[in-house]
């Protein structure tokens, strides 16, 4: 009950600071301040959880424009007050309302020269600039010195996540879904039940697909560390930033509980479900178990239950599996990486492949056919194998065209007809390398704007070669449909 007086006492004091006297409330507002120019923006980051560094509060809290540290409230006893006298550091913004003030003498500060470090803390972004982002591929010089292209930019990996940072830069690079979160509007009205957490995801998200983005930025990298915590806090910890986990799990988890967010439903579509969402159609048959005599087999297969049924589903991505990698090795005592052509995978989608799943109980026997297409396709490659004592990775390598890929001859006849562009580019390619538990992941993207490819591993980015990209242990891709037959999407060298 005191902490919470005490945090009501500090809210209060930023509007019930005393007037001195002889001058007008609005003189006191645009006071010039003589120390603007002891700000030091090359210390300034906002990309961390806006709590006192002190209390380790999230209410009032303040920046010092100085050293860069955060701390609560801005009245005589506030810790911000206090640090202002200790070490004669004037300059404080707070990061909720955006405006500046000068401690101690606790009067706000209105200068244009400012204007850059709120664009950093919370960048806009209007339909005009939004529009332009494909159409042209302009590098920008952050305050630090360095280039960089905005989207193409490195996410910090703080000890163990860099499985979720290639998911959320293949994500930031998906232009309907991106151009949905730079625009806060689109998505702050959503209403959600009380004590809902899931929410927090959506405008952590749209948070950092701005700072991905800004095109202002005070250095050419970007922490994920708030998105993050959001993610550990939605996800009940099943997703951390410790400890390394699985981008496939991380991306199915993170696709349906933004779906869910954002008001989505099975029946009802998202934001997401439109540039994502296909369906499939699955036949299904009931397998007799293998132990048991012939004849009792084929009177089992004359029964209802072990008919073929046929369902139809929607998928926001498609699992293609690898074939069982070799255990030999060849003449030179060198194991073989195998190799498999995209569309020998893409087989199982073909109406005719069957395939056994089997559950705890039962056999079934499995088709799949496709019915809708949506714009951006994922596939996600099956690499790992997991049974009660350890994973194991297959490193079959999947050669894969980077454009051009039709996907016509997966589609129902009816399909066939109603479906007009089946033609699918490459936009986003996670690579995982390493073994099954300890590896590490790296992302291959296009950039739209210059038709380049460009290789981000947390930190680094480098452009690549398109033909390299080929060669990787793809693991999850991200393709594009064309909307016409003369709509080649500018890749360089494909």
């Amino acid at each position: 009950m005191v902490s919470v007086k005490r945090e009501r006492e500090i809210d209060l004091e930023d509007d019930e600071v005393p007037v001195k006297i002889g001058r007008s409330s609005e003189d006191r507002r645009s006071r010039h301040c003589p120390y603007l120019d002891t700000i030091n923006r090359s210390v300034l980051d906002f990309d961390f959880e806006k709590l006192c560094s002190i209390s380790l509060s999230h209410i009032n809290v303040y920046a010092c424009l100085i050293c860069g540290k955060y701390f609560q409230g801005r009245g005589l006893k506030s810790h911000a007050y206090t640090h202002s006298v200790q070490f004669t550091h004037h300059v404080f913004l707070n990061l909720h309302t955006l405006k500046f003030y000068c401690l101690p003498d606790n009067y706000e500060i209105i200068d244009s020269s400012l204007e850059d470090i709120t664009y950093v803390l919370k960048p806009t972004f209007t339909r005009q600039h939004i529009s332009g982002l494909d159409k042209q591929g302009k590098l920008y010089r952050a305050y630090d010195g360095t280039t960089y292209l905005p989207g193409i930019v490195g996410l910090n990996n703080i000890k163990a996540n860099d499985y979720a940072n290639v998911v959320l830069q293949a994500l930031s690079n998906v232009p309907p879904l991106r151009n949905y979160f730079l625009e806060e509007e689109n998505y702050c009205g959503i209403r959600r039940p009380p004590g809902d957490i899931m929410f927090l995801l959506v405008q952590r998200f749209g948070e950092l697909m701005r700072k991905l983005w800004n095109p202002r930025n005070f250095k050419a990298h970007v922490s994920p560390h708030e998105m993050l915590q959001a993610v550990v806090l939605c996800s009940k910890k099943n997703f951390q930033i410790t400890k390394q986990g699985d981008a496939v799990d991380f991306l199915s988890w993170f696709m349906n509980a933004l779906h869910g967010a954002l008001g989505g439903t099975k029946k009802k579509p998202s934001s997401l479900t439109k540039v994502f969402q296909g369906s499939m159609r699955i036949f299904s048959k009931k397998l007799p178990h293998p132990d048991l005599p012939p004849e009792e087999k084929v009177a089992l297969l004359l029964k209802e239950e072990y008919q073929e049924e046929m369902s139809d589903t929607t998928f926001l991505f498609l699992t293609l599996d690898l074939p069982t990698a070799p255990l030999y090795k060849d003449e030179k005592e060198q194991l073989i990486i195998p190799q498999v052509p995209l569309f020998n995978i893409l087989a199982k989608f073909n109406g005719n492949t069957e395939k056994e799943y089997k559950t705890y109980k039962e056999n079934f026997l499995k088709r799949f056919q496709l019915l809708k297409l949506p714009p951006y396709l994922i596939f996600c490659i099956k690499r790992f194998t997991k049974n009660n004592f350890f994973v194991e990775k297959n490193p079959t390598i999947v050669n894969f065209p980077i454009t051009n890929v039709d996907l016509r001859e997966y589609l129902t006849e009816e399909a066939q007809v109603t479906e007009k562009n089946t033609t699918y580019d490459l936009v986003a390619n996670v690579v995982h390398d390493g073994k099954p538990t300890e590896g590490a992941y790296r992302i291959h993207v296009l950039h739209h704007g210059t038709g380049k490819w460009y290789e981000l591993q947390d930190l680094q980015v480098t452009d690549i070669l398109p033909q390299m990209i080929t060669l990787s242990e793809a693991y999850i891709q991200i393709w594009k449909r064309r909307e016409s037959e003369d709509d080649t999407t500018n890749h360089t060298g494909a």
